[in-house]
């Protein structure tokens, strides 16, 4: 009966999905403010459907079929196994039928990072790129998406930010056998330390531009992970991933790492990793269920890829129903909206400093204004707050 019902529902009710983002405060002991991504679904209300061709009488008395009205009705407000009771109490079942085993996955979870110039106390701050900046301009995750934010005081904490993805868990459906971290800069320390960390529970990882904040990195061995960095890179110097992967290396009996150095490459380019939907196609791939666990070499990240990862994307830009934790509409920061502000559009070639000039401020006043420093990343078509 549940699988006969599961599948009417699901045949009989297509479901439309919009997403909504929480700004989380305070709602985690110990642990980090966050913002929550939950793609969500509801279910419209289907066309009348004829009423079906009378049947004779069976001879084994069955239950009454529900009709297409009964069992929306039911499916808001019972689960599948109070419908079956419900059945199973109005008549006598006789031996049931063979039918397929439909198998019920929650989305996955992304865990998103980021870097230091994110660094703070306006929760805001951390939608200024990565993957919730991603999911505005039209990049397709499906997954709930948690990015927290660090307060700048210390190094990524690997079990605060547990604490949130097991609170998640708790009020959401989600596959906790898909839970991916990926991070930059001072991300990429976060996601590696957790995969660290959480071997058994991270079912990829991905460390750009980063390293390891400690020594014990006996568990990257046992999960995929992939870390690129840029040879030129003049904020996190390469040699902090390399020392990882000569610590993987010595130690990895199952070759499950993969590491790249993208030749002339800096730091800020790493960040377009997050606009490309080959990034989260590369952490889908894997399961902590995987037996033997595995890592995929087959999609690939070139530099060509990074220098055109915006094209088409603010073609597709959505805008997020950002809502506080009761489920309200939340009221955006004073750096998301000011009365009288000025802006730039940011255009290939721009600076701090050729900006600074064009609008006669200086690259302090810049930075005060938008909440970055003078090492932050300059995205194109991004707007850039002037007066």
């Amino acid at each position: 009966m549940k699988c006969s019902l599961l599948i009417t529902l699901l045949l009989l009710l297509p479901a439309v999905c919009s997403a909504q983002l929480y700004a989380m405060r305070d709602s985690v002991p110990d642990s980090y403010n966050f913002w929550l991504y939950v793609p969500k679904c509801t279910t419209p209300t289907p066309e009348p459907t004829p009423a079906p061709e009378p049947t004779p009488e069976p001879t084994a008395k069955r239950p009454t079929p529900l009709t297409a009205d009964e069992a929306i009705a039911l499916s808001r407000t019972w689960r599948f196994d109070e419908i079956a009771k419900y059945r199973d109490s109005m008549a006598t079942k006789p031996q049931p039928l063979p039918c397929p085993t439909v198998e019920h996955r929650g989305l996955p979870i992304v865990v998103f990072l980021h870097g230091r110039s994110l660094c703070g106390t306006d929760l805001y701050r951390v939608r200024r790129y990565g993957t919730l900046d991603a999911l505005t301009m039209g990049c397709k995750v499906d997954a709930v998406v948690i990015a927290p934010q660090n307060r700048g005081d210390s190094w990524w904490k690997p079990e605060r930010v547990m604490r949130i993805v097991d609170w998640v868990a708790e009020r959401h459906d989600v596959d906790t056998t898909r839970l991916y971290v990926l991070g930059m800069s001072l991300g990429g320390y976060g996601a590696i330390d957790f995969a660290a960390a959480y071997p058994d529970r991270t079912a990829a990882a991905i460390g750009l531009c980063g390293g390891a904040s400690g020594n014990d990195l006996d568990g990257l061995t046992e999960l995929p992970l992939w870390i690129m960095h840029g040879t030129a890179d003049r904020d996190v110097p390469v040699s902090a991933s390399r020392r990882v992967r000569d610590a993987v290396v010595k130690a990895d009996t199952t070759n499950l790492m993969r590491y790249e150095e993208l030749q002339g490459v800096g730091h800020s380019l790493l960040a377009r990793v997050f606009y490309l939907h080959e990034t989260y196609d590369w952490l889908f791939k894997h399961s902590t269920t995987d037996s033997p666990r595995t890592v995929n070499r087959d999609i690939e990240i070139s530099i060509n890829r990074l220098n055109n990862a915006y094209k088409g994307l603010k073609q597709r830009s959505v805008a997020l129903d950002v809502r506080d934790p009761q489920g309200n509409r939340a009221v955006s920061s004073s750096n998301e909206k000011t009365s009288g502000a000025e802006w730039h559009t940011i255009k290939e070639g721009d600076t701090l400093g050729h900006i600074a000039i064009r609008y006669n401020t200086t690259v302090k006043r810049l930075c005060a204004l938008n909440g970055i420093s003078e090492k932050s990343i300059l995205r194109l078509g991004k707007k850039l707050r002037v007066r």
